[in-house]
């Protein structure tokens, strides 16, 4: 948690420099006191709304016990296993198999899990999958992921906005040169290790390596056959746990390949004596 407070505030401190830098190049002090301010607001905005901001974008339904206690009770009973509370838990209209988890501390957090991912999983591999999502709300991943997806967002749209003005002739090239200076930071703050560590974290809860072996294993095949149908926000892809959008190019990609997280996860399975095949 402590390691994760600090990578929270060096991604913040990070973005609102590079924001007060863009706005400086482009309207000189007052521009950089706006560029400032806008970072400011955006972080607040992230940290106390960041439960819903993610979820309203992918028009997430919430879940009771009446609704669909299956998915209510796989989930309670992770959380049991994982002493963390009972967090919100969401579907989300989407025919591609696949979760994410945001808000701010585990006492804020929510879970969601798309129709498809209902449609495709057994009840071990859907335990998997969400134990995996648990593990990012235990670990404290859940705010800087959402931090950065609302920064990447912002970023994104000011490189395509510079991008339509250089066909003009009027843009700035400087967000261009920026944009993989922002990409750099995300990835330094949102590494690689985090997913593993996820992985581990759902092989405890769910009981068995196998679960989320055999979830990733499908979750390679579908999401790549079966489009998510929003694609209006890329920046939230290294919040799920595949890439939902595997044919966009991304400079804030930060999923590990896998085929090392099947493979990790059967030599976990091994050490504990259970065959993987």
């Amino acid at each position: 948690m402590f390691t994760n407070s600090i990578k929270t505030f060096i991604l913040i401190f990070g973005l609102v420099a590079l924001f007060g830098i863009i706005g400086n190049a482009l309207g000189g002090p007052r521009g950089m006191a706006i560029g400032l301010g806008i970072a400011a607001a955006m972080s607040l905005y992230s940290y106390w709304f960041s439960d819903k901001m993610v979820i309203r974008a992918y028009h997430g339904q919430e879940v009771t016990p009446n609704s669909n206690s299956k998915l209510y009770w796989i989930v309670s009973k992770l959380a049991n296993r994982a002493g963390l509370p009972m967090p919100k838990v969401y579907i989300i209209p989407e025919n591609q198999p696949n979760a994410f988890a945001t808000g701010r501390d585990p006492e804020h957090a929510a879970v969601a899990c798309t129709q498809g991912l209902l449609e495709l999983m057994d009840e071990d591999e859907l335990s998997g999958v969400l134990g995996h999502e648990l593990g990012h709300v235990q670990h404290h991943d859940i705010l800087i992921s959402t931090i950065a997806a609302t920064f990447a967002g912002a970023i994104s749209n000011m490189v395509n906005i510079s991008g339509r003005q250089n066909q003009r002739g009027r843009g700035n090239v400087l967000l261009i040169i920026l944009a993989p200076v922002a990409a750099m930071i995300m990835q330094m703050a949102i590494s690689r290790k985090r997913e593993f560590m996820a992985d581990e974290a759902g092989a405890e809860f769910s009981g068995n390596p196998l679960y989320l072996r055999n979830a990733l294993q499908k979750l390679e095949t579908y999401s790549k056959q079966i489009p998510l149908q929003n694609k209006s926000h890329p920046s939230t892809a290294h919040m799920f746990i595949v890439n939902p959008f595997a044919g966009i190019k991304s400079l804030f990609s930060t999923h590990p390949a896998t085929e090392e997280r099947i493979s990790r996860l059967e030599e976990m399975a091994r050490n504990k004596g259970l065959n993987s095949w």
